[in-house]
């Protein structure tokens, strides 16, 4: 309605923002070959344990994105042909309020409302969610979304991992770099800090890779 308010608390929807393949160009890989290209120390020197754990985290990392692309087309579809759970409150003085979750529901209506008003809230809420569960389930939504949830909690393990694994090479430095970029990015405002400084600084390391090639 016109002069309805709109509270909406969307716990099951995916807000993580996908960037678009190739934006990124995978700097440790340009790195990695700028170091090694023409030197013949390299097929005897010990393996980078910082660039291999980025090498399997960029796995994931692919893996995670192309998961979560899966998951929002079904989330599409599912919200085209289902529409989001709610329920509509008639509030004192006639307002109406729009709410998605039980959460946003208890906190519009306070912690002593009226009985059956939540009662029946609560009763409209639960038939829409449970139309929502069917739905998702039968689409693939659900079994999508827990694949995405599964892949990114790996990527989440190797990229903590990189805190206590040191690199030995400029290309192990910058699969660091890299990794964090790339991910925050994915999350954050990219134009502030500290993504410019980082997108520098690796910017710099594969200056100095191919000055030293």
């Amino acid at each position: 309605m016109a002069d309805s308010d709109n509270t909406t608390t969307l716990s099951f929807v995916t807000r993580r923002r996908v960037l678009a393949a190739g934006m990124i160009t995978p700097t440790a890989l340009v790195a990695e070959k700028n170091v090694f290209a023409g030197s013949p120390a390299a097929p005897s020197m010990p393996a980078d344990p910082a660039l291999a754990l980025w090498r399997e985290w960029e796995t994931a990392h692919k893996r995670t994105e192309r998961l979560c692309r899966r998951q929002q087309r079904l989330e599409t579809r599912l919200l085209e042909s289902v529409g989001l759970p709610c329920v509509i409150v008639r509030l004192p003085k006639g307002r109406e309020v729009t709410v998605h979750s039980i959460e946003a529901l208890n906190e519009v209506l306070g912690k002593e409302p009226e009985m059956a008003l939540r009662e029946k809230a609560e009763a409209y809420f639960a038939m829409y969610q449970a139309r929502w569960n069917a739905a998702a389930e039968e689409t693939g939504y659900t079994a999508a979304l827990r694949a995405e949830r599964e892949a990114g909690e790996r990527a989440a393990d190797l990229l903590e991992a990189f805190s206590t694994t040191p690199a030995t090479t400029l290309a192990g430095v910058a699969g660091k770099l890299d990794a964090v970029l790339r991910e925050g990015e994915t999350w954050e405002e990219c134009s502030e800090f500290p993504w410019p400084q980082i997108r520098s600084a690796l910017s710099d390391l594969v200056r100095i890779a191919e000055v030293s090639g």
